[in-house]
């Protein structure tokens, strides 16, 4: 296996409120390895999202990080100073958001963004050298060097999302981190960009968390997935043996829930109840109020997130005696 260019291990992320306070990241350790590509998947609300921008120390305000350690590349980031985050991020850790139209300043050209980008970082380059990187870099991404000057807004979302990646790859960052970077793009496009990504992941040997709801888009890319629930890690394995044989009740009902047409049954099964209140947790396995394999254990006693077998790590009892 690949070392891990980024661990988490033991993290929380807490958001106070009004009535209280609500962890939405709930001593969750997870290794991001070197070169691959690992889905984050799970419902709205779960924490996917929170974790991260963990990673880049930039909890969504005004949620603040509570505990635990986060390495990159052997450093502890929870260690660094303000300064030395400034640095790290763009240059060594990129997030790529749902919304590039949101992201982008439509002030600026493409070129603007993209050499802005290179010279922040490296102010040695010149203007020169800066634009010729950048068209470079475009011609890479799929987009022909004549747009460089156009504005976020004369590019499909397709493009702008590419865009939105190349920054990442300006600086040949270590980790990228796409949250919902799918959710803006028609279906069709969708699929473009996910076979794109997949090449340029491939020819470039990047490291992606790919974090999303959609579980389609985690089959599609994904060499390895985690699912997180309520706050907590559920189950992570390599994809081919997540989606062929899910241990956690959670993971079987989520891809359960998802319509099939090649498959023969004509009923759609739906989860039931919904997400618990983080303010108040239930005690024991979050799931097990929506579980059908629930027992008197998973009601009093919170599973630990365990390798269950070679491989595969889940929190759940039924696999206590494995």
């Amino acid at each position: 296996m690949s070392e891990p260019v980024a661990q988490v291990r033991h993290l929380n992320v807490d958001y106070p409120t009004r009535l209280g306070v609500v962890r939405a990241v709930d001593d969750v350790s997870l290794a991001i390895l070197r070169g691959e590509i690992l889905g984050l998947v799970g419902e709205s609300g779960c924490g996917k999202s929170t974790l991260g921008r963990a990673l880049l120390r930039l909890p969504p305000s005004p949620g603040r990080i509570a505990g635990g350690e986060i390495f990159f590349n052997g450093r502890n980031l929870i260690d660094l100073d303000d300064e030395e985050m400034r640095r790290l991020r763009g240059a060594r850790i990129s997030m790529v958001f749902q919304d590039p139209m949101t992201c982008l300043d439509p002030l600026q050209s493409i070129n603007d963004h993209l050499t802005e980008t290179i010279r922040t970082h490296e102010p040695e380059i010149g203007n020169k050298e800066a634009r010729r990187q950048a068209a470079e870099l475009l011609d890479r991404l799929g987009i022909k060097a004549e747009r460089l000057d156009d504005y976020p807004h004369q590019l499909s979302g397709g493009m702008r999302q590419r865009v939105m990646i190349g920054l990442a790859l300006a600086l040949n960052a270590d980790l990228i981190i796409a949250d919902e970077a799918t959710t803006s793009l028609d279906v069709i496009v969708e699929a473009q960009f996910l076979d794109w990504l997949r090449e340029l992941q491939q020819e470039l040997n990047l490291t992606i968390l790919l974090i999303t709801h959609n579980i389609g888009v985690i089959a599609e890319v994904s060499d390895r997935v985690a699912v997180m629930y309520a706050a907590k890690m559920m189950e992570l394995a390599d994809a081919y043996s997540l989606f062929d044989d899910p241990l956690h009740p959670y993971t079987q009902a989520l891809l359960a829930s998802v319509p099939n047409i090649e498959l023969e049954e004509d009923e759609l099964k739906i989860m039931r109840g919904s997400p618990p209140n983080l303010l108040d947790p239930p005690p024991g396995c979050r799931f097990h109020p929506r579980c059908a394999r629930v027992m008197d254990r998973c009601r009093v006693e919170e599973p630990p997130f365990r390798e269950a077998r070679p491989e595969r790590w889940t929190a759940c009892w039924l696999y206590d005696e494995e």
